[in-house]
C-alpha cells in the first residue's frame, strides 16, 4: 500500500513539474548554445575593457591608490 501512494505522488510531482503555472508544457532547455556562448564573452570581455580604462584613468585611479595606501597604513 505505501509504494503504491509513493508511486502515485511521484508521478504527481513529475506531471506537476512538467507544467509550468499556466497550465502548458514547459519548455526544456539544455542550456546555450555556442553562439549564445559567443555572445556572452565578447559583452564580458567588453565590460572588462571598458572597466580597465576607467580603472586606470586619471582620476579613478588616484582615489583607488589613495584608498589602498589608506588600508595599508591603517594601524591594527
Amino acid at each position: 500500500m505505501c509504494r503504491m501512494v509513493r508511486a502515485r505522488l511521484r508521478a504527481l510531482v513529475c506531471r506537476l513539474r512538467a507544467v509550468d503555472w499556466t497550465g502548458s508544457a514547459a519548455r526544456r532547455d539544455g542550456g546555450m548554445v555556442t553562439s549564445e556562448y559567443a555572445m556572452g564573452i565578447v559583452a564580458a570581455v567588453a565590460f572588462a575593457v571598458v572597466l580597465y580604462k576607467v580603472v586606470t584613468g586619471g582620476a579613478v585611479g588616484g582615489e583607488l591608490e589613495r584608498i589602498v595606501k589608506q588600508a595599508l597604513d591603517a594601524r591594527m
